[in-house]
């Protein structure tokens, strides 16, 4: 966890724009623990290879959404209308990233042949991580970032005017 912060800081030069990509982390983590939970499947070494698997989905799925939001920014279009912007934009590619790596684990989850034991923990985590870091992705993280930026920019003191001219 602490290798993807460092990427994350590194990618973006500051922690602000970091912590809010890694917030997709805790909530993929949770949805594949609660899945596990719910499927009656322990954890095991199989379950934690699909916690890193999901925790790094997360954190792509993030780093395009919060990527689109600054590139409004660094257009100059106003907070709430570039997180919104950017928030639309990226739904697509948000969705398609998480629908295809999910249904191309089903088949393993549900398995019952050779290896099915390894194999079930780690889609398992996957899905579940998925579903709940999707829906963060796509609801939570704007939000977050819309009132991050506001607080920041409320926080910068107003641009002195310049002096006019003397005649």
């Amino acid at each position: 966890l602490l290798l993807i912060f460092g990427l994350l800081f590194t990618t973006f030069g500051n922690v602000r724009d970091g912590l809010l990509v890694f917030t997709g982390v805790p909530f993929a983590l949770t949805g594949g623990v609660f899945f596990l939970w719910a499927r009656g499947i322990p954890f095991s070494i199989s379950a934690a290879v699909g916690f890193i698997a999901v925790s790094g989905v997360a954190v792509l799925n993030g780093l395009v959404m919060i990527s689109a939001i600054r590139k409004r920014l660094e257009d100059g279009m106003a907070t709430s209308a570039a997180v919104i912007e950017g928030a639309m934009e990226r739904v697509r590619p948000v969705l398609m990233t998480a629908l295809v790596a999910s249904l191309g684990f089903i088949p393993m989850a549900f398995g019952t042949g050779t290896g099915a034991e390894v194999q079930r923990p780690l889609a398992t985590v996957v899905i579940g991580g998925l579903i709940t870091a999707t829906v963060l992705t796509l609801l939570v993280l704007p939000a977050l970032c819309g009132l991050v930026l506001k607080r920041s920019d409320q926080a910068k003191p107003e641009p002195e005017p310049e002096p006019l001219p003397q005649a």
